[in-house]
C-alpha cells in the first residue's frame, strides 16, 4: 500500500472516530437535558401537589374556624352601668335642710345659729385650689358689704378642719370656713352628685350656692357656679329680698 492510500485511510478512520465521538457527545448531552427537564417537572409537580394539599389544609382550617364560630353561643350583653344621680335636688322656696357640722377655729356651726338673718352658703370643691380660693377671697372682699345686709356667709367643703384653718391662714379670709367629711350637708343642699373631666366620671362636690332668708326658706340656688363676678351677684340677691 502507498504512502497516499495509508494516509487517505488514516484520515477516514480519525473522522469515523470522531464522528462518533460526537454523535456520543451529543446523544449524552440529549439523554442528560432530558434527564434534567424530567426531573425539573417532577419538582414542579410536587410543589404544586404540596401547594394544593396545604391550601386545601389552609382552607379546610378557616373553614372549620368560621364553622365553629358561627357555632358558638352568642355572648350575653353586660347590663349598662347605671350613674349615681346627684344629691337631694334643693327647690327654692323649701325650708332650708338644718346642718350642724365642725368650722375652722374650733366649735361647731348650725342653721339654727342664724335663725332671723339672711344666709349664703357657697358650696367649694376643694380648699386652696385655684377657682376655690379666688371665690373664697371674692366673699371676704365682700363680707362686710353682706354684713350690712344683715347676710351672714359660710363656706363649705369636705376638707378637714385642718385643712381648712391652713386655707384660712394662707389667704386671711374671714368668712367661717366648714368642714363635711361626711357629706352630709353637702348631699342634702345637692351639692354633691356626679361629675365629669378629662372624660373621666366621678362622684364629687359641685360647686353650689344656696342664699336662704331670714325666715330658714331657700331663696335663691345657683349650681355649676362660674367663680368671676359670682360674689357680686350672690350680694345683689341678698340685697333684693
Amino acid at each position: 500500500m502507498s504512502k497516499k492510500t495509508r494516509k487517505k485511510s488514516s484520515n477516514t478512520t480519525g473522522k469515523r472516530a470522531a464522528t462518533k465521538v460526537a454523535r456520543g457527545a451529543g446523544t449524552g448531552t440529549g439523554r442528560s437535558a432530558a434527564k434534567t427537564r424530567t426531573a425539573v417537572a417532577r419538582t414542579s409537580t410536587r410543589k404544586s401537589t404540596r401547594k394544593s394539599t396545604t391550601s386545601g389544609k389552609t382552607a379546610g382550617t378557616v373553614q372549620g374556624k368560621a364553622s365553629h364560630k358561627a357555632a358558638s353561643k352568642p355572648l350575653k350583653p353586660k347590663p349598662a352601668a347605671t350613674a349615681k344621680s346627684d344629691g337631694a335636688v334643693l327647690a327654692e322656696g323649701t325650708a332650708a335642710p338644718a346642718f350642724n357640722l365642725p368650722r375652722d377655729g374650733g366649735g361647731s356651726v348650725s342653721l339654727q345659729d342664724f335663725a332671723g338673718k339672711k344666709l349664703v352658703l357657697f358650696f367649694y370643691p376643694r380648699a386652696d385650689t385655684p377657682g376655690c380660693t379666688r371665690e373664697a377671697i371674692d366673699f371676704t372682699r365682700l363680707n362686710k358689704a353682706f354684713a350690712d345686709e344683715g347676710t351672714m356667709v359660710l363656706g363649705i367643703s369636705a376638707d378637714t378642719v385642718k385643712a381648712q384653718e391652713s386655707f384660712r391662714n394662707k389667704h386671711q379670709l374671714s368668712v367661717p370656713l366648714v368642714s363635711d367629711e361626711t357629706h352630709q350637708m353637702l348631699e342634702a343642699y345637692g351639692a354633691w352628685g356626679e361629675k365629669s373631666m378629662y372624660g373621666r366620671t366621678f362622684m364629687g362636690i359641685i360647686r353650689t350656692t344656696v342664699l336662704v332668708d331670714s325666715g330658714g326658706e331657700v331663696a335663691r340656688v345657683w349650681r355649676h357656679v362660674k367663680v368671676d363676678g359670682h360674689a357680686d351677684e350672690v350680694l345683689a340677691a341678698a340685697r333684693s329680698i
